[in-house]
């Protein structure tokens, strides 16, 4: 049976969720919703789906199953909560909410509607971290040393409410929490505001795992050019995946695979060989709403759960108050 979807805000990841609902076999767009109505009215006629200018409104004519909440970050709380009240599923683009406090209120609110609460960290659903995480369970790394991730862009025009640790670093986050799969001890984060004119646009942050595991967050809002990389440091080698193009890399150390007697004779060793891994590429937002789809189809949890996106966030801002009292922060 299909599902009745619909999208509220459509900008640019609004637009793109209508676009991806629009195709899949599974659902019907039923309505798109934004405050500017000429924008909002383009794409709903693009769909064939009905425009509305308020969410309420929408929420009360239509009778839907799942909803993308796609305004900005501010607004997360009260236009989810609407939804969820209404017994509907929600996809949150992240992050959750713009505090911790709002977060909580809006898993409360699933939980006592009984409907799913998924937050939209896209890049889970990326089909080379998805390789990455499979090939780090295999043990194809060995024991993990550091995992550096690097997110850098251009100063985006659309993003005015928060600063590059909430908008571009709190995906990095969330994927460290993914592949390393260990409680976080402490972070430590230097920020700085070079073009924004109310938010931090330059991050370099540290976290230190409880298995030892050290991340490193690069991430600003000042490079010509986007980059999206994650490397993967360990005893065997180093894993360098490629967000954007979907590439993944292996770099073996030939030693290390026969002997981890740390000597001279390791450290002035050959670089390693290089292997280039096949990936099946793939949309991440479509892979990210079938994957919402379905949990509601079949009664699963989402992949990404209301908790997961307070625990990305948490962290979050646990750098702004490093980077604000510079100090580390133990958790």
């Amino acid at each position: 049976m299909k599902l009745n979807a619909a999208v509220i805000g459509a900008g640019i990841m609004g637009k793109n969720h209508a676009r991806v609902y629009s195709k899949l076999g599974n659902v019907n767009l039923v309505a798109v919703c934004d405050s500017d109505k000429e924008n909002g009215k383009k794409i709903a006629e693009m769909h064939n789906a009905r425009f509305y200018a308020n969410h309420k409104e929408m929420i009360e004519k239509e009778e839907l199953d799942a909803v993308s909440v796609c305004v900005p970050t501010v607004y997360h709380k009260d236009v989810a909560i609407d939804v969820l009240r209404k017994k509907i599923n929600v996809l949150v683009e992240k992050p959750i909410a713009a505090d911790l406090e709002d977060g909580k209120i809006m898993v409360n609110e699933a939980e006592r509607n009984n409907v799913k609460l998924m937050v939209g960290h896209i890049e889970r659903f990326n089909p080379v971290v998805k390789e990455l995480k499979k090939r780090i369970e295999r043990n194809e790394l060995g024991k993990i040393y550091k995992v550096h991730c690097a997110r850098l862009s251009q100063f985006p025009q659309r993003i005015r409410d928060v600063g590059v640790i909430i908008d571009l670093a709190i995906h990095e986050i969330d994927i460290l929490r993914y592949i390393v799969e260990s409680k976080i001890k402490r972070v430590y984060a230097e920020t700085a505001q070079r073009v924004h004119s109310t938010h931090e646009d330059l991050l370099i942050g540290v976290i230190r795992f409880d298995n030892s595991i050290l991340g490193v967050i690069n991430a600003n809002w000042l490079s010509p050019k986007k980059v999206r990389e994650i490397t993967v440091t360990g005893e065997k080698g180093m894993f360098v995946a490629n967000y954007l193009t979907q590439e993944l890399d292996f770099y073996e150390k030939e030693f290390a695979q026969k002997n981890f007697k740390y000597d001279k004779k390791f450290i002035l060793g050959t670089g390693g060989r290089r292997r280039s891994i096949k990936i099946k590429s793939s949309e991440p937002l479509e892979n990210e709403l079938k994957s919402f789809v379905g949990c509601i189809q079949k009664g699963l949890e989402p992949e990404v759960s209301g908790n997961d996106g307070l625990s990305a966030l948490e962290i979050a801002q646990k750098f702004l108050e490093s980077s604000k009292n510079s100090r580390v922060v133990e958790l």
